[in-house]
């Protein structure tokens, strides 16, 4: 019992010790026509909906072919449409006789009305982010996120090049 009296403890410490999570949510951007890929940080919690605020500090950085962007990302407070969830009807009869009995049988039916799981809300935003420098750079994003901040977008660059986003 005083062997496990002392572990308590210094599993507890060790647990206080152990890292929250609440370094940036990584992704990746992938280029369209060469298939080149990049990475993709975001800062953990901005990627909800709320008031448009155009003095936030960025909070999303891309790296890909050589170059940093660096953006803020907004995302609208309302609802995407979400596909409507399907009801499920099963009926089932069954029926068994065993031989050698004098005549008994048995009849069996069960039906079953599922209804639907809540679909998973999902919000719209975009991001807009450049390089710094002489030549600046951009990329306009469009964004599907849920509730958990996970996503994934399309983005095009200042000249066309269409990239793909998951995060």
């Amino acid at each position: 019992m005083k062997r496990f009296a002392l572990l308590v403890p210094l599993v507890v410490a060790l647990g206080s010790c152990a890292p929250a999570v609440t370094g940036p949510q990584l992704g990746r951007i992938v280029n369209g026509s060469t298939g080149e890929e990049g990475t993709v940080s975001i800062v953990r919690g901005t990627l909800r909906p709320v008031v448009a605020d155009p003095f936030a500090p960025d909070n999303v950085t891309i790296e890909i072919g050589g170059q940093t962007y660096r953006g803020r990302s907004q995302v609208v407070g309302r609802a995407g449409a979400a596909l409507p969830a399907g009801w499920g009807l099963s009926v089932g009869v069954g029926g068994s006789t065993r031989p050698g009995d004098a005549g008994q049988a048995a009849l069996g039916w069960d039906t079953r009305l599922d209804s639907p799981r809540p679909a998973e809300v999902s919000y719209s935003g975009n991001l807009i982010a450049r390089t710094a420098g002489a030549r600046v750079r951009t990329l306009t994003c469009t964004l599907t996120v849920d509730a958990r901040e996970r996503g994934f977008g399309e983005c095009t660059g200042e000249n066309g090049t269409k990239y793909a986003l998951q995060f």
